[in-house]
């Protein structure tokens, strides 16, 4: 695939992303290959895995949204910096819902074979989602 294509891959998972969780369901099953390997806070391997660990993040952040900061495409791997918001409606990582919204920045890199995802590496800013959330304290600025 080209970088452009790669790109435009992209761009249509996060446009469903954006559109909850039914259609992302959907795109994961277009975009994403049966064996696809999610390496995140936890390893998850196959699209029924994939598709839990993503119905799991709707169900604690329902309105769920996504905005690509940065792209670059390489070779058959493409990077991404992203955005995204949601207000924690339902448990999350044994935390009960506390209303908030929240924002977090997360750093991925996928890589695609035959026109879908067959592996991706993610890492997000867990400390500050805690913090966001009130489970961790925020340290106090200096004077």
């Amino acid at each position: 695939m080209s970088t452009k294509d790669l790109k435009a891959l992209e761009h249509h998972f996060f446009e469903e992303w954006n559109k909850g969780k039914a259609a992302t369901m959907a795109v994961i099953d277009e975009l994403c290959a049966p064996n696809i390997v999610f390496h995140g806070r936890r390893d998850t391997r196959g699209l029924k895995n994939l598709k839990k660990s993503f119905s799991e993040f709707y169900d604690a952040f329902p309105d769920l949204h996504a905005t690509i900061d940065d792209m670059v495409a390489e070779g058959d791997k493409i990077a991404l910096r992203f955005t995204w918001t949601g207000t924690h409606k339902g448990a999350f990582m044994g935390i009960p819902p506390t209303n908030k919204k929240v924002t977090m920045w997360a750093l991925q890199i996928d890589r695609i074979a035959g026109g879908k995802c067959v592996e991706y590496w993610t890492r997000m800013d867990t400390l500050g989602l805690m913090q966001q959330l009130g489970v961790v304290p925020t340290p106090k600025k200096e004077k």
